[in-house]
Formats: structure tokens, sequence, C-alpha cells
């Protein structure tokens, strides 16, 4: 599946949920079926700045495609990152830059998150396109 057809899929799922209590107990769900990162990769050099909550973002490139795995401490954060995964994990660089995240308006992520949380989530993204413009210029060169 590419990047759009996979958003498409997060939001008819988010749509059968008519309140927010109700996603974001979807979302602590996802996070519980996240795979667990290696504790190697739980260090600094992975954590994502400007979260409220500790994210450990963690990336492999296989020289055609990035493979992404990720943890955090706080059960909400876990099932965001669990979804940026799900939609950027295993694309190649230039999808991955070329992305239009519009999952996050429609399913109304960014405005139902607090502040803090609303900043995480646009790091998470910004560390995301940040390793595939990096793969990308490897891949260039």
């Amino acid at each position: 599946m590419n990047i759009n057809e996979i958003q498409e899929e997060i939001i008819e799922e988010f749509e059968a949920f008519d309140d927010w209590m109700d996603r974001y107990n979807y979302l602590i769900d996802l996070g519980k079926d996240l795979p667990i990162i290696d504790t190697k990769q739980k260090v600094k050099e992975n954590l994502i700045n400007g979260c409220q909550s500790k994210v450990w973002l963690y990336a492999e490139f296989d020289g055609e495609k990035i493979y992404f795995s990720a943890d955090s401490d706080a059960i909400i954060t876990k099932g965001i990152v669990s979804l940026l995964i799900r939609v950027l994990s295993g694309k190649t660089p230039t999808a991955i830059t070329e992305s239009d995240l519009y999952f996050i308006d429609k399913i109304g992520l960014k405005e139902n998150l607090s502040p803090t949380r609303s900043n995480g989530l646009l790091a998470m993204v910004k560390q995301m396109k940040l390793y595939a413009l990096a793969y990308q210029a490897k891949q260039n060169m």
C-alpha cells in the first residue's frame, strides 16, 4: 500500500468512533500493538526533541526503504507514533519527504491534543522526514 492508501484506511478506522474518548482509547490500543524497540536503540541520540514525554525513534535504511521503530513512556504518544510508523515505515526516502500527512487533520488529531502533545506530534513528523532527507542524500551520492 502507498502512503495515501494507508492514510485513507486510518481515516476510515477513526470515523467508526463518535467521540474523542473512544478515539483516545483506540490510540492507546494502537500503542500497545507497537512492536517493542530494541533496548540498544533507547539512547539519547534517538530521543525526539520537542516532545513532552520521552519518544525514541530509530530508522534503518536498507538502501531502498526506511523502516522505523519507536517507543514512548506515554501511552497516547505511543499510539500517535504507531500511526506515523504505520504510514511511513517501509517507504522510500522520496515518498516520505514528499508525503502530505493529511490524515492527522482529517481524524482531528492535532486539534484534540494538548498543545504540548501537538508540538510533539509535529516533532515526530519532522524527525521522520529528516531521516528520509538524510537517506535520500546518501542514496544520491
